[in-house]
């Protein structure tokens, strides 16, 4: 891959393609963001939705991990429910409450008022933020972008706000099928559109994050999340390597092996050997440390990251966290799990 040989540390990539690489590399998913104090500065002065679309803020919360923690990879700064709201649907950050839809989906009456945009259109800053980054950083480390799956998607866009189980967006899709799958494949076209147009605005991979999948069973998740991701993956990857990261639904790595996808993440609900024999050999697996572990004193933190390294191996493997870092970890935490990876991940 032409991108991979310009960058100076292109161990996630070399990685993504079935490469051996001399170490392995490491990202934290949530990266970018609340448990950096220079993130807070921010925080505090624009709202979320002026940190997002401004891709001047955008960018530079991207980049503080890079600098201060020293991980092989940047994650645009930005949130999955900007794809409801270019669909249509408007979307409020409540401060110390999470998402607010206010005018859910509830019956196929209300896909009247949604529809699948110009994402180069409702988009567009977007766009500006990857290329602006991308440019700042100077071939340092590869750029990931990310979308929400669309099942995630369709539980906020149902449900209104955040949820532990997502009751009413689950029985939205088992009281109204066929509407759902309509919703489910709106999401689905815009989604697609989306990552196509981040990988054209500069990033050298994307992750695909279903972080609600776990509320479904095995067999529900072959029909509601799985084909979508499918899509996804099949047109998305023709263009760059795609991570897929179903949180808790460790029962469908089996047949996500089989997608085109280059990697897929776990959480720390599994066991590494487990994911491996359910995943097979083929295909690269990330994750999958424990984000409260990160509270534990940086010489456990070290002894936890040795055990997972040494459970997941050297090849076919991205370091990561099992889910996004907790707001209230230690920097100094973060880097003590960065600095381990790079240390018990080098090869021999």
């Amino acid at each position: 891959m032409s991108t991979a040989k310009a960058l100076k540390n292109n161990l996630l990539l070399k990685v993504l393609n079935g490469e051996h690489t001399e170490r392995v590399p490491v990202w934290m998913m949530r990266q970018a963001g609340r448990y950096l104090p220079e993130y807070m500065v921010l925080k505090n002065k624009y709202s979320f939705f002026e940190r997002v679309k401004n891709p001047e803020l955008a960018c530079e919360i991207t980049l503080q991990p890079i600098d201060i923690i020293g991980t092989d990879a940047a994650i645009i700064f930005s949130d999955i429910l900007v794809v409801p709201e270019a669909m249509g649907l408007e979307v409020q950050m409540v401060e110390n409450k999470g998402p607010l839809l206010p005018s859910p989906i509830k019956s196929e009456n209300d896909l009247k008022r949604i529809t699948v945009p110009d994402v180069k259109d409702k988009l567009n800053y977007m766009a500006a933020s990857l290329s602006l980054t991308k440019k700042e950083l100077n071939n340092r480390v590869p750029l990931i972008g990310f979308a929400g799956a669309p099942f995630t998607i369709l539980c906020y866009m149902v449900q209104g706000k955040g949820s532990k189980g997502f009751e009413e967006a689950k029985a939205f899709c088992y009281s109204q099928p066929d509407t759902a799958k309509k919703l489910l494949q709106m999401i689905t076209d815009t989604t697609i559109s989306y990552l196509e147009m981040q990988i054209e605005s500069g990033a050298d991979c994307v992750q695909v994050f279903d972080s609600w999948a776990g509320v479904l069973s095995a067999d529900d998740f072959k029909i509601w999340a799985l084909p979508y991701i499918k899509q996804i993956s099949e047109r998305v990857s023709a263009k760059a390597p795609v991570i897929v990261f179903a949180k808790g639904a460790w029962y469908g790595l089996e047949e996500m092996s089989k997608i085109k996808a280059s990697a897929l993440g776990v959480d720390w609900c599994i066991e590494p050997k487990f994911a491996r024999q359910l995943a097979g050999n083929n295909i690269t697996l990330q994750g999958n440390f424990d984000p409260s572990k990160l509270l534990s004193p940086i010489p456990e933190i070290r002894n936890e990251v040795k055990k997972m390294m040494a459970a997941f191996g050297k090849h076919h493997y991205i370091a990561n966290l099992g889910h996004g870092i907790l707001p209230h970890v230690p920097v100094s935490h973060a880097k003590a799990f960065v600095d381990a990876v790079k240390e018990f991940g080098v090869n021999s």
